[in-house]
C-alpha cells in the first residue's frame, strides 16, 4: 500500500511543538485576535497534496496576514483575492518558461497543489497584519521535521528553493536522490536578482520526465469562482 501523509508524519502530532503552535494559535483567537488561516485551513498543503503524489515541493515563510488571504498553501490566495506581487512575479516566470502559459486573474495555487506540488509554508499561521507573529512557536520544527521525512521516504523530488530562508531549510535535502533548484526570491525586491529567468518550471518537469513520472500541468484556470 502506498504511504500516507498519517504514515509519515501522524506521529508528530503527538510532539510538544506540534501541540504548542496550535496551542498558541487558539489561546490568540479566543482573546479575539484574529489569525490566518483559519483553523481547518492550516493544514491544507498535505490535505490537498497525496504523499505518494509528491513532486515538488515549494517553500514559503510564513502564511499573508490580511483577511482572507491564506488558505493553508505557501504563495496561494483565495478565489476573488488580489494576486501578491511575489505571485504576480511567478506568474511572469512562468510565462517566460513556459510555452503558452497564460496569467491567470487569480491566484489560487489548488490546481497545483492536487498534482503533487506540495506548498509548505515554514510557519502555518499569523496573526491580522503581523507578519512573523506565530514564529518561533513551533511550526518551524514541525515543518523541519517534515522536510526530514519527505527526504527520508521519497526521491526524485523537485525542490524550488527561493531565497536564503527556503535554501537554509531544506539543507539536509539529499541532493543526490532529488533536485534541488535555487534561486532569489520571486518578491519584487530581490526578483530580478536571479529569480526572474531561473525557468525553475521547466527545469522541474523535465527532470520528472527523467525519472518516468507526469510533469506538472503549470497553467492554472484562468478565472476561478470566488464562492466558498
Amino acid at each position: 500500500m502506498a504511504l500516507t501523509w498519517h504514515d509519515i508524519i501522524g506521529d508528530l502530532k503527538e510532539t510538544d511543538y506540534y501541540k504548542n503552535a496550535l496551542n498558541a494559535y487558539d489561546a490568540d483567537v479566543q482573546a479575539g485576535i484574529a489569525c490566518y488561516p483559519p483553523r481547518k485551513e492550516i493544514f491544507n498543503a498535505f490535505k490537498l497534496t497525496a504523499f505518494e503524489d509528491l513532486k515538488v515541493v515549494i517553500i514559503g515563510q510564513d502564511p499573508y496576514h490580511q483577511m482572507g488571504q491564506a488558505m493553508g498553501l505557501s504563495f496561494s490566495v483565495k478565489p476573488g483575492i488580489k494576486v501578491p506581487p511575489s505571485l504576480q512575479n511567478i506568474y511572469k516566470e512562468l510565462q517566460s518558461d513556459i510555452p503558452g502559459f497564460v496569467i491567470p486573474q487569480h491566484g489560487c495555487l489548488t490546481s497545483w497543489a492536487t498534482q503533487g506540488v506540495l506548498l509548505l509554508n515554514a510557519i502555518l499561521s499569523v496573526q491580522d497584519s503581523k507578519p512573523l507573529s506565530h514564529a518561533k512557536r513551533g511550526w518551524e520544527v514541525f515543518t523541519d521535521e517534515v522536510i526530514s521525512r519527505i527526504n527520508q521516504h521519497s526521491s526524485n523530488v523537485v525542490y524550488l528553493l527561493w531565497g536564503a530562508k527556503a535554501k537554509a531549510k531544506c539543507m539536509s535535502v539529499d541532493r543526490n536522490n532529488n533536485l534541488i533548484l535555487e534561486s532569489a526570491h520571486p518578491s519584487p525586491l530581490s526578483a530580478y536578482n536571479g529569480f526572474f529567468g531561473c525557468r525553475h518550471f521547466s527545469q522541474a518537469n523535465a527532470y520528472l520526465l527523467s525519472h518516468g513520472k507526469t510533469p506538472i500541468n503549470w497553467q492554472l484556470p484562468l478565472t476561478m469562482d470566488t464562492q466558498g
